[in-house]
């Protein structure tokens, strides 16, 4: 469809195109020729355009191309057949070229779309195997050569190089090990690799971002449907000052005049054009907005609001500090807390066997393992008794309170650790805060946030050292995800609101406020699906990247907006005073026309 539209469009300005170029050079030729040459140049263009309104009427719309059938019918009408034709292929012009700069604004989004793999080389029974891409299941092991696009979400079994930079905008390659996290949309920039299948393909990331792109593409933003309002008002405008100047002058070429210089209107073009374009511009920064009305309302975000884990923070436990007793090793207690973790699927847990792992510390299989969960883990390794967790639950085991009496940084969580029925020492973690947490809220604030608020449904000491250190307004404490979306409605009084999460209890909230972004590298699906904008790239400062392109973008369309109807009623103007013909009445308004489009398609440039 999109293919013979476009044919349409060219046809249509080839058309009017050639009857003009004919029409003139037999006005000397053969002048009595020439207007039937000029008139067979305008009808087709007409009548398409006849065709167009009457749709628009049925589905209750009317806009300014009322006046552009207008023009060329009372051009036809009234012998200015040389007017008609060129209303006609600058009216042509005008939609092939608005065509073309909306395809220009698109291209970054729909690249993704190309990208998307339709067959995946899978290990099976007798040796690797080609299948369809929908085939494959969790569990499933994947070969992906060089330079192929990764298929499905999954796990990497060995190392592996990615480029990211169609997902996330990241020029430069990322390097996994075995069992890192491995996205669908990435190309392998590396030796082959092979990945172990999470997801199903409907369910992938690139799946999920390409669903996202069609929804941006077929939305109409809240500010083109206010353009069309606008329009209708400037057509009554156009049609009143046509009449009084035809009144005044007793001249109904006045009128015609005053109606071409009108036609079409920059309104109804620059608008659409410059908020597709800053849609493009922020999925190249790695935010997806879903929406040219999500666009919109970035651009005018007061407050922010924010979750702590994963989003301020980076959601992983990582070790800060390993305090051994006296007769213990600082690598043996670890290791030894390590082993036993391996049994458990807590945070914590990961964090330290992350911890152990990247000192190259040898893990050993634990037994008889016995956990409480939220509380601690207990069991054998190798043949030793060994108990971590809180101080509670390590009581039990041989703890004393003496032994953990030593002070920890803000935020931080104490793991206990006894070893054979006695304190063997601490070690104390921490979420740290992400390296870019504090840039964007510094950008953020110098693009017009008056207000950020930290609400997180983590403990108060915890969430308040993050708040203190990042110097947030706000802090709101261990909120539920009701009491969360309680938090941000009350905010609204103070502006446009923006919620930023990862989680699936920041779904909610992320839904209630005037735009929720949620962080979709790492994030719940959930969050992502509540959301109207999602960061694809692990980093929150792409969210500001993405607020400076929608102002960019909404000011460059209304400062089209401004200067095409600005012009436009100059023009009127001086058509109805009779300083312009009808002739040059249209081609001034194509120009203006072409200025716009051309202005509203710097939103594409940084």
């Amino acid at each position: 469809m999109r293919l013979d539209a476009h044919r349409l469009r060219l046809l249509l300005l080839a058309w009017p195109a050639a009857g003009l170029v004919i029409g003139l050079l037999l006005s000397w030729l053969a002048p009595e020729a020439a207007p039937v040459v000029l008139a067979l140049a305008t009808l087709p263009v007409l009548l398409v355009l006849l065709r167009d309104i009457a749709q628009g009427l049925l589905r209750g719309n009317a806009g300014l191309d009322l006046l552009a059938a207008l023009s060329m019918a009372g051009a036809l009408a009234m012998g200015e057949e040389l007017a008609g034709a060129v209303v006609a292929l600058m009216f042509a012009g005008g939609r092939f070229l608005e065509d073309h700069a909306r395809e220009r604004a698109r291209r970054e989004m729909t690249a993704l779309l190309a990208r998307q793999p339709r067959h995946a080389a899978r290990h099976g029974p007798e040796g690797i195997e080609e299948v369809p891409v929908a085939a494959l299941r969790p569990g499933d092991r994947v070969l992906v050569r060089q330079g192929e696009v990764v298929p499905v979400d999954g796990r990497a079994l060995g190392p592996a190089v990615l480029d990211t930079a169609a997902l996330t905008g990241e020029p430069i390659p990322i390097t996994l090990a075995a069992g890192d996290p491995v996205l669908s949309g990435a190309t392998n920039a590396g030796e082959a690799f092979t990945l172990e299948a999470e997801r199903e393909a409907a369910e992938s990331t690139l799946a999920g971002i390409i669903r996202l792109v069609e929804q941006a593409q077929a939305s109409r933003p809240p500010m083109a449907r206010l353009a069309d309002r606008w329009a209708l008002g400037f057509l009554a405008v156009t049609l009143l000052l046509a009449g009084l100047a035809w009144l005044e002058a007793e001249d109904p070429r006045r009128a015609l005049a005053v109606l071409v210089v009108a036609t079409p209107c920059p309104l109804i073009l620059a608008v659409p054009v410059a908020l597709i374009a800053g849609l493009s511009r922020a999925a190249r920064a790695g935010v997806l907005v879903k929406s040219g009305a999500a666009l919109e309302t970035l651009a005018r975000v007061r407050v922010l609001l924010l979750d702590k884990t994963g989003t301020l923070t980076e959601g992983r436990v990582r070790l800060l500090e390993t305090r051994p007793a006296a007769a213990t090793p600082p690598e043996e207690l670890l290791r030894l807390a390590a082993s036993l973790d391996q049994a458990s699927g807590h945070p914590v847990a990961q964090g330290l066997v992350e911890a152990a792992r990247a000192r190259g510390l040898p893990l050993s299989l634990p037994e008889a393992v016995q956990e409480e969960a939220g509380a601690g883990i207990a069991g054998r390794v190798e043949g030793r008794a060994v108990a971590l967790g809180g101080p509670g639950f390590v009581a039990a085991h041989g703890w004393t309170e003496a032994a953990g009496a030593d002070g920890h940084p803000p935020g931080s969580l104490r793991v206990c650790v006894v070893v054979d029925g006695a304190p063997a020492g601490l070690l104390v973690l921490a979420d740290p805060l992400r390296g870019d947490a504090e840039a964007m809220l510094a950008t953020a604030r110098a693009a017009g946030i008056r207000r950020i608020v930290l609400l997180s449904g983590d403990r108060a000491p915890v969430a308040e050292a993050v708040g203190s250190a990042l110097g947030i307004d706000t802090v709101l404490a261990e909120r539920s995800p009701a009491e969360k979306v309680a938090a941000v409605l009350r905010e609204k009084p103070a502006g446009p609101v923006l919620m930023l999460g990862d989680g699936v209890n920041d779904a909610p909230a992320l839904a209630a406020a005037d735009i929720g972004v949620a962080m979709g590298a790492r994030g719940a699906a959930a969050s992502a699906e509540a959301a109207d904008a999602v960061v694809l790239v692990d980093r929150i400062d792409r969210l500001a990247e993405a607020m400076r392109i929608a102002r960019r973008a909404r000011g460059i369309a209304l400062q089209s907006v401004a200067a095409g109807i600005g012009l436009s009623v100059l023009g009127m103007l001086a058509a109805a005073a009779g300083h312009l013909t009808p002739v040059q009445g249209a081609v001034l308004q194509e120009a203006i026309d072409v200025a716009v489009i051309l202005n509203a398609l710097r939103a594409l440039r940084g």
